[in-house]
């Protein structure tokens, strides 16, 4: 965006990262199982708890390209979005390296 300043403009991408967050899960030395387990304890334990952002850090793909957590993270965190348990699901931008911005819904008010 060649007309802002790089402040604004990433507030205008919607540029919320690492250091935006309420906490940080990072599973980028983490099995495939490990982290599936680890989003689903996260997920259950927001729907019980105040809403509250949390960045999400993937590993890379290794040297030459090869498979990440970030398409199958990326479904288990979608499927969540559609449940309500989370209201806000968005890519972390490029200087936080790989991994999801995700704000949990929390408790349901009256619950």
């Amino acid at each position: 965006m060649p007309h802002f300043e790089d402040f604004y403009a990433d507030k205008l991408r919607g540029a919320l990262g690492v250091a935006d967050a309420d906490a940080v899960l990072d599973l980028r030395e983490t099995s495939r199982e490990g982290a599936a387990a680890a989003i689903q304890d996260m997920l259950e334990r927001s729907r019980f708890g105040d809403a509250k952002t949390v960045a999400i850090r993937l590993s890379p793909p290794p040297q030459g390209g090869g498979e990440t957590l970030f398409q199958p993270i990326g479904k288990a965190l979608l499927e969540a979005k559609k449940r309500g348990w989370i209201e806000r699901l968005q890519t972390l931008p490029a200087q936080d390296g790989l991994g999801f911005y995700v704000a949990l819904s929390g408790k349901p008010a009256g619950a």
